[in-house]
């Protein structure tokens, strides 16, 4: 494991509780999958009484992430602050713009993540709205990844994903959502007013509760010869569209 993750990671029983009870912000918790003792027992219900992101692995995974005595639990604190996407649209209201949100639904690969966080800034986005589960570590990597625009732009993470897509039709925003599953070239994307642009993993794209609740869809049209494009090129394609 790397140094810069070593400063995020945190281990054993007593040291991630002690970290919840401080307010810690908390990237993600991996617990043991295994007959629960009375010790994980608490651990489990402190975490849920916080509704922290926790994974229940095998514990192969949590040897992978640290070999030293974790006691079937790891945790990465988060080195971003906690935004709530609402207050990124209230802000941009408040200063009379109408609000972009980028929603990236299932981006797990930190590359990817990094580069998207890049192209949102370079196109004028204010926030990145992701799910708190299946999402990217947010991480040193990632923040070089990005090329420190991580730093530079909200990262807001949803419980739930559609629930936080209906708040925001709520507040006035339209949703553009980017699939293969569209008839219209994005080459006729319409984004006007307050609007979220959402993009999906490569693999299965929009999250079919999340894809219902978009009042546009566009696909990117490529070659024959090829599949896909990988979705940081794809969602650059769409941002620089969607300021057309």
């Amino acid at each position: 494991m790397s140094n810069h993750q070593d400063k995020q990671l945190i281990y054993g029983v007593h040291a991630v509780e002690e970290a919840i009870t401080s307010g810690k912000s908390f990237e993600r918790i991996y617990i043991q999958k295994t007959e629960k003792s009375d010790t994980l027992k608490d651990l489990n219900a402190l975490i849920k009484e916080n509704r922290l992101p926790v994974h229940h692995v095998p514990i192969q995974k949590i040897n992978r992430l640290c070999r030293k005595n974790h006691q079937g639990v790891v945790a990465f604190l988060s080195i971003l602050p906690e935004v709530q996407v609402e207050e990124v649209v209230t802000r941009c209201f408040e200063e009379g713009r109408d609000p972009k949100i980028l929603v990236l639904d299932g981006i797990t690969d930190v590359r990817n993540f990094g580069a998207l966080s890049r192209s949102a800034l370079a196109f004028g986005f204010d926030g990145i709205l992701v799910p708190h589960k299946g999402s990217a570590l947010l991480h040193e990597d990632a923040v070089k990844a990005s090329a420190g625009a991580l730093m530079k732009i909200p990262v807001c993470k949803s419980k739930n994903l559609s629930s936080t897509l209906g708040e925001l039709k709520n507040f006035g925003l339209s949703i553009i959502g980017i699939t293969e599953k569209a008839n219209t070239s994005v080459r006729d994307m319409k984004a006007e007013g307050p609007s979220a642009l959402i993009l999906g993993n490569e693999e299965t794209g929009i999250h079919p509760n999340a894809l219902a609740l978009c009042d546009q869809t566009y696909r990117i049209e490529i070659s024959e010869n090829i599949d896909s494009l990988n979705v940081s090129v794809a969602g650059a394609i769409a941002m620089f569209q969607f300021n057309a």
